[in-house]
This record gives C-alpha cells, structure tokens and sequence, in this order.
C-alpha cells in the first residue's frame, strides 16, 4: 500500500512546499486515496459477513439486489434533478443512493419472509430486486437525454474521483465506524458458521444477531455506493480468495478482507493512473482484472478437494 500511495503523490515536488503542490494533494489525491480505502474495505468486509449470514459464497451486495437499488434511485434522481446546478447535484446523488440501498434491502427481506423463512429466499428475493432494478434503470436509459445518459453511465460503472471533503465529512466516520463493528464479529461469526444450533448453545442471540448484521451491511453498502457509484466484482473477489488460502476462520477473514479490498482499489487507481494517465470507470477495471483471477481461484478451490 506504501509503495501505492508513493505513485499516487508522485510527480510533486519533494518537500510540497509549493502551494499548487498543497491543493492537488489535499482537495485531490488525498480524499481519493481515503475513498478507495472505505469503499474497498466496506464492500469487501460486508460480502464476506454476508457470505456467512446466508451460508452462500456467491452473496455480494451486487448479486442480492443491494447496489441495484442504489442505481435506481440514482437513476431516479439523474433523470428526474437533471436540471440541478452541478454543485448541488454533487451532494444530492450520494444521499439517493444511499436511501436507495437501504429501500432495497427493506425489500429483499420483506419478501423472503413471505416466500420462506431461509437464507436461499433471501438470495432470489435479491436477484428479482437486482432483475427488476435493472429493467427499470434500461428503461431511463431509454428515455433519458444525452448529458444525464452519459452521467448515469459513468456512475454506474464506478468512480473514485465522486467524493470530496464535504461528503467525506459525513461518510468517513459513518463507513469507518461500520467497518470497525463487523471487524469484531469474527468470533461470532464463527459460532454462526457452524449452525444456528451451535451459535445458541454459545450464547449468541441468532436473530438480533442476523437482524443487527444485515443492517450494518446494508449500511455499509449503501454508503461505499453514494461515494463511488457500482463497483463489480470486488465483494465476491476478495473474501472468497482469502478463504480460498488461509481458511475460514473470520477473526482473520473480517479484517484481512478489509485491509486486501482497500488495496485492491488503490492498485486500481495506480494501474489508471500509471498505464494509461487518464480516470477509466473502476467497474470496467475490476471485472477485467477479477474475473480471471476468480476462475483461478476457483480452479485452486476444486483441485484442492479432490
């Protein structure tokens, strides 16, 4: 990560001394480098509590319909506040998506309540969320203009260049504060892999506990989402490789998920940055990049069982 951040700042004068150098590093580069660490870190952790919660390893905030409510609403909100001055845009988008993830999350768990009491009911409740979402953001593609169609693509394939000083003011401590509580529920998380039975006989309060949980991820989600738009792939990623080759144990898993997801997109924004020079869609870099390392990780997952 140090060697990141050096290229990140690099190009500065050594001392920093120079004023301009001052402003590039504190309205710039710095609230990119804290947005990619939260945001990598909130998704990252978050699919991986999730994957436990729902005893699925294909749960991912994108997969169960969370970020697909964000984008709706975000879509709402591009077509309908086009005509919003920019400045004001620029707050406004955040707080939809926001609301958006946790409108959806509402959702996904009122209806697998009705269809099943189980954690596959959660997973189709998400995945017709997730179908349904995208049918209807197509549809404001369709009837959008040209400037919001543009603006709703770039923020659906992802950014960290959203995020500024007044929106880090009021998300940083938010998704920091998230991030630290699920750190901690690696020992519970444990109990909980190994059967609700067992979870009780150690004490835990599995429904508060489920309950409580999957709030704090949607949570999480829904605010990495207003920050940096629809990020693929970095959820599923990153738990299922760590799991992949050090085990499942989630006192290490929660924060090693946390730590691996925030350097991932800061290798992101150096790989842009340094290759090419100019800000491409993250989404767009870390499916490219994640999709073959999944397969691979996979491949090591069933060579390893038979």
């Amino acid at each position: 990560m140090c060697s990141v951040l050096l290229v990140l700042f690099d190009g500065l004068s050594a001392p920093w001394q120079n004023e301009l150098d001052q402003q590039i590093i504190i309205k710039l580069r710095l609230p990119l480098v804290i947005t990619a660490c939260l945001v990598g870190a909130a998704l990252s952790i978050s699919s991986a509590s999730l994957q436990v919660l729902l005893h699925n390893p294909l749960a991912d905030p994108g997969i169960i319909g969370i970020t697909s409510g964000a984008s709706l609403c975000a879509a709402l909100f591009l077509l309908l506040g086009g005509g919003l001055a920019p400045n004001i845009l620029q707050y406004l988008l955040p707080l939809s998506c926001f609301i958006g993830a946790i409108i959806s999350t509402i959702l996904i768990f009122s209806v697998a309540r009705r269809l099943a009491a189980n954690h596959a009911s959660v997973i189709l409740a998400g995945i017709a969320i997730s179908t349904i979402s995208g049918a209807v953001v197509a549809w404001l593609h369709f009837f959008s203009d040209a400037q919001s169609m543009r603006n709703l693509t770039f923020w659906l394939m992802g950014s960290l260049h959203q995020a500024d000083w007044p929106i880090l003011f009021f998300a940083a401590p938010l998704l920091g504060g998230l991030i630290a509580y699920l750190m901690k529920q690696g020992r519970a998380l444990n109990w909980y892999y190994f059967g609700q039975n067992s979870a009780q006989l150690a004490g835990l309060d599995v429904h508060k506990f489920q309950n409580k949980m999957l709030l704090v991820c949607a949570l999480s989600v829904g605010a990495a989402v207003s920050l940096a738009g629809s990020i693929a792939f970095v959820g599923l990623l990153v738990p299922h490789l760590l799991r992949n080759f050090f085990g499942y144990d989630n006192r290490f898993i929660l924060p090693a998920s946390a730590i691996l997801g925030a350097c991932l997109l800061l290798w992101v924004e150096l790989a842009t940055r340094w290759f090419m020079g100019i800000s491409l869609p993250v989404s767009m870099i870390t499916a490219s990049l994640g999709g073959p390392i999944f397969l691979y990780s996979v491949a090591r997952l069933g060579k390893k069982r038979h």
